[in-house]
This record gives structure tokens, C-alpha cells and sequence, in this order.
């Protein structure tokens, strides 16, 4: 059992989801990933919303932890590490395209996404496969 799973003090699917991937910030490390194709540490450091490099390390950690992601040495620079989701991760795309619809509808605020949201409306399936990578 791992540690996560001793502090759950319910067995209700929407606190796991929340547990599991479901604060602000590690949400938006699966959208850099699966909408920008970012794939390392400074790339999330870029992001728009500019992530603290302490809370990102501990969203990294949590997140390859509960099989989100997956964590791999960079062929290209044995120092540095390259994240990509797992089939557990991946799984989340039709969560996030619900998320992006549902803030699309409410918030007037959501220009940043305009391109995303005519895709979805337009050809949602292939929106979820882009993500998910299939």
C-alpha cells in the first residue's frame, strides 16, 4: 500500500482523483505535456502560469509516483531527464478536454485555449488521440 493510499480517508473516486493528479499545478504539467509537447523540467518552468521551481520538483516527484508519469534520461543530455505520460497519465485526455470545454463555457477569460476549443468542437476524438498520443 503505498503512502498516498494510507492517508485516503474515504473510498470515494473523486478524492482519489484528486489525490492522484488533481491540484492546479500538476494538471498543468499534463497539459504542457499533452497539448505542448513539453517533455523537460526548464520546459515547464516556461509555462505561462511560471510554476515555482520547488513546487514543480515536488509535482514531478507525486506525479511519477502515482504512475502519471514516467521519467527517462535524456539520450541527448545524460544529465538532464525527459517526462512523458504513462498509459495511466494518457488516460486523463478525455478529462482535461472536459476540463478545457467546461472552462471554455464559464469563463469569459479563456482566450488562451480558443484555438483548442474549436478543434474540440470540430473533431473531438481526434483532440483526445492528439493527446493521448495514439
Amino acid at each position: 500500500m503505498r503512502k498516498h493510499d494510507q492517508k485516503r480517508k474515504s473510498g470515494c473516486p473523486i478524492a482519489f482523483g484528486l489525490d492522484t493528479f488533481g491540484d492546479r499545478w500538476s494538471l498543468l504539467v499534463i497539459r504542457e505535456i499533452m497539448l505542448r509537447g513539453k517533455k523537460t523540467y526548464s520546459d515547464f518552468l516556461e509555462a505561462d502560469e511560471r510554476i515555482a521551481s520547488n513546487i514543480l520538483v515536488d509535482r514531478l516527484k507525486h506525479l511519477e509516483a502515482e504512475g502519471i508519469l514516467v521519467k527517462t534520461r535524456d539520450p541527448d543530455n545524460r544529465r538532464s531527464f525527459l517526462y512523458s505520460l504513462s498509459d495511466k497519465g494518457r488516460d486523463l485526455a478525455p478529462i482535461l478536454i472536459e476540463i478545457i470545454k467546461w472552462s471554455g463555457k464559464h469563463d469569459e477569460r479563456a482566450f488562451a485555449m480558443t484555438d483548442v476549443l474549436a478543434e474540440i468542437e470540430t473533431d473531438e476524438a481526434g483532440v483526445v488521440a492528439r493527446m493521448r498520443g495514439d
